[in-house]
């Protein structure tokens, strides 16, 4: 199967410019091996790749060019199938940018495609190359240091040693790296396994129960005007008469106010009464607590989802920001659900964060709330288990 890659880099500031052509000429001959063809551009800070070859030609070729140290912020744009070969010339093709004229660039890109049918602009491959040539989308462009300039070290806050063991509920904060701050915290009970004993109304009825669990252990450590997230199933509040009158007395008893809750409600899960589970968000919010759309992008739901309903709040699915530093298309949806969130002003928070690329990338396209291992692992609620980020020039 003919595949296609293409994607972005950025050349490493100790890579000599003068030896690009002997690196061309090598990795022209590896390529031809693997019969993978296909054009290098390059304008003087980023390089733009398209290949095209078998598909374990192409993954061979890929994997060598993603650990080779020469440049980094590899971003694959595409990952595509074709009948046939756009750039056919044995091994890889250059093309410098900055040797030719800007008004025949494009052009001259063009001419020396192989392709028996011309290259036309409905061609994504194309569009890419195109949009590369001309410089567009250069705002998008993310540029992520290596990770080792960065170090996460836990900060030694005071906390009381008084803290009592909460049973059955660990807690994930949610943190501002930059500001050094925790934002939230997550309180969260482990749920039995889903059995064909639990089912129906039951179990909505368990998963009531053990949001007010949850409650009750978190009012014990949750500091006065923190904000606590608690999850529960979207159902629950539709099922289960008066559900949100249940929720409100389990927060006064643990001590905690509505205003500082926030209940959240996975994308996955099924809402399959959309007009009764809005009446019940209307009722959760008229006593202050606010809503979070959880596992955003992860359902089936979408962007749909918030024309029915706005939250004050949403976290970005751990399967979207997982390598969201590597990943074009990933980026291009993160990026469309940032300006989503901007325009309706929900505050979006990046979950399952795990690596300083993630994090890194995420930061610098807008994000400012993140939630992951990168920060802190699932436990008692201590603030000096939280790791900061730390500049090493500047440790």
């Amino acid at each position: 199967m003919l595949t296609t890659i293409i994607y972005r880099s950025h050349i490493s500031d100790d890579f000599p410019v003068r030896t690009l052509p002997e690196m061309v000429d090598n990795a022209s001959k590896i390529n031809s091996t693997h019969d993978v063809t296909g054009i290098l551009l390059f304008n003087g800070t980023h390089f733009f790749q398209l290949l095209e070859g078998p598909e374990a030609g192409i993954q061979a070729v890929y994997q060598r060019i993603c650990a080779d140290r020469r440049h980094h912020n590899v971003v694959e744009l595409m990952r595509d199938y074709a009948p046939s070969r756009r750039f056919g010339n044995a091994g890889m093709s250059l093309f410098d940018l900055r040797e030719h004229d800007r008004s025949s660039l494009l052009q001259a890109v063009l001419d020396k495609g192989t392709s028996k049918y011309r290259l036309t602009y409905d061609d994504r491959a194309l569009q890419f190359l195109r949009t590369f040539v001309e410089s567009r989308e250069k705002e998008n462009y993310y540029e992520v240091l290596p990770p080792g300039y960065w170090e996460f070290i836990s900060e030694h806050t005071h906390v009381p040693d008084s803290r009592p063991e909460t049973e059955g509920v660990s807690f994930r904060p949610v943190v501002d790296p930059l500001a050094r701050q925790v934002t939230a915290i997550e309180a969260v009970t482990l749920r039995p396994a889903l059995t064909d004993e639990i089912s129906g109304d039951r179990l909505y009825v368990d998963d009531l129960e053990t949001v007010k669990k949850t409650f009750s252990q978190a009012g014990l450590v949750c500091p006065d005007g923190m904000t606590l997230y608690v999850s529960l199933l979207p159902m629950t509040l539709v099922v289960i008469p008066d559900a949100v009158e249940h929720i409100v007395a389990a927060i006064q008893q643990a001590g905690l106010v509505p205003e500082q809750v926030v209940i959240g409600v996975s994308e996955t899960g099924v809402i399959s009464q959309l007009d009764a589970f809005s009446e019940a968000v209307r009722a959760l919010k008229a006593f202050g607590i606010s809503l979070s759309i959880d596992n955003f992008g992860d359902g089936s739901a979408g962007l749909s989802l918030l024309t029915h309903i706005q939250p004050d709040r949403i976290r970005i699915d751990a399967g979207i920001t997982c390598d969201v530093h590597r990943s074009g298309p990933k980026q291009a949806v993160v990026l469309a659900i940032i300006k989503c969130c901007s325009a309706l002003e929900i505050t979006v928070i990046a979950a399952g964060i795990v690596q300083a690329e993630e994090w890194m990338w995420l930061e610098a396209a807008g994000v400012i709330n993140f939630q992951g291992t990168l920060f802190a692992a699932a436990g008692r609620y201590e603030a000096q288990a939280v790791a900061w980020p730390e500049y090493r020039e500047a440790m």
